[in-house]
Formats: C-alpha cells, structure tokens, sequence
C-alpha cells in the first residue's frame, strides 16, 4: 500500500469516482447477482461473483472514465470475473438452478399466477446454453438494448439477435411440451 493510500484512508476520504462506484455498487447490486445467477446458475457462485465485482470495481474506482452508465461497468466487471474463474477451472458446463428465495428472483405483487409463471419461465431459463442465458438476462431481465448487450458480451449485435432467436424457440418447445404433459395428465 502506498503512502498516499494509507493518508487517504486515515483521513478517511474518499474521490469523487470512489463515492460514484460506491453509489453505484449500492444501486446496482441486485442487477449484477441476477447477471451473476444467470451466468452461473447457482446463487452461491452470484454471491462470490458479486462479493467479487464490488471488490474489483472498488480497487479499480480510478479507471471510470463515464459515470453514464456504470451499471454496464459492473456487468462487465461481473463477467470478466466469470470468465476468468471459467478458464482457471477449464469447465464450461452451465450447472443446474440451485436453490435460490424466489423473493430475489420475482417481483412480489398481488398477483400470485404471474409470480407463478415468472418463476416456471426463470427456471427455464436457467436451462439455456451459458451464452444464451446471459443474452436473456441483460435483455430482458435487465432491460439493456441489442447494441448494449452486444457491447457488454463483446459479440456482434447479430450474434445477440440469434441468440435470442434460438433462446425463445427453445423456451416455446419447452412450455409447448410442458402444456401438453399437463394437458394429458389431467385426462382431456
């Protein structure tokens, strides 16, 4: 640790991208462990991988050069971390849904069958190939555009697009098959 590290935390000050990544890490914390869960498919390792990101964006706080948009900053913090952990294992299978409160996954509401259907849908979703359900998730979990994502994941805008092509004809094949499973078992 350099002196001027050490005076800063003596004096307890803080820089104004430090405050920035604090506020942020606060404010997008959920969004980066929904990314996390999404990439990992357990909520253990989206714990780790945002104990992680935080810890990675607080030491890097000096290489924010856009307060725009540091959400993105943290996914992509938040993914590299992934991909490294990926590479130094050698393992690239996706592993199952663990157990995961359905509290930080679905917005709780009035309308229980939504909720319902929203956790069926999610645990689909966690099915997906690695790279379709991380496209799933910043799209449309996350709300971010074709373009963003495409910039987030590093792959063409095209790739994100096809992506989320083959991730929604999986998902209807699924819920088709389910519908039919459920319709045969009540004797129709």
């Amino acid at each position: 640790m350099t002196n001027k590290q050490v005076s800063k935390i003596s004096m307890g000050g803080e820089t104004s991208s430090e405050q920035a990544v604090r506020g942020a890490i606060q404010m997008h914390s959920k969004r980066v462990w929904r990314f996390g869960l999404a990439l990992s498919g357990a909520s253990d390792v989206a714990d780790d991988l945002l104990q992680s990101t935080c810890l990675r964006a607080l030491e890097r706080h000096h290489q924010v050069t856009s307060y725009d948009r540091l959400d993105s900053w943290l996914i992509t913090i938040c993914r590299s971390i992934w991909l490294n952990e990926v590479r130094a294992r050698s393992v690239r299978k996706a592993q199952a849904l663990s157990v995961t409160p359905e509290a930080e996954l679905i917005a709780t509401g009035p309308d229980a069958e939504t909720n319902i259907f929203a956790a069926e849908v999610f645990t689909q979703v966690m099915q997906l190939a690695e790279a379709q359900r991380e496209t799933v998730m910043l799209v449309f979990v996350e709300g971010y555009s074709y373009r963003e994502a495409a910039a987030l994941l590093e792959v063409p805008i095209g790739t994100i697009m096809s992506r989320l092509s083959n991730a929604r004809q999986k998902l209807k094949t699924v819920m088709q098959h389910e519908a039919a499973d459920a319709v045969r078992r009540s004797g129709k």
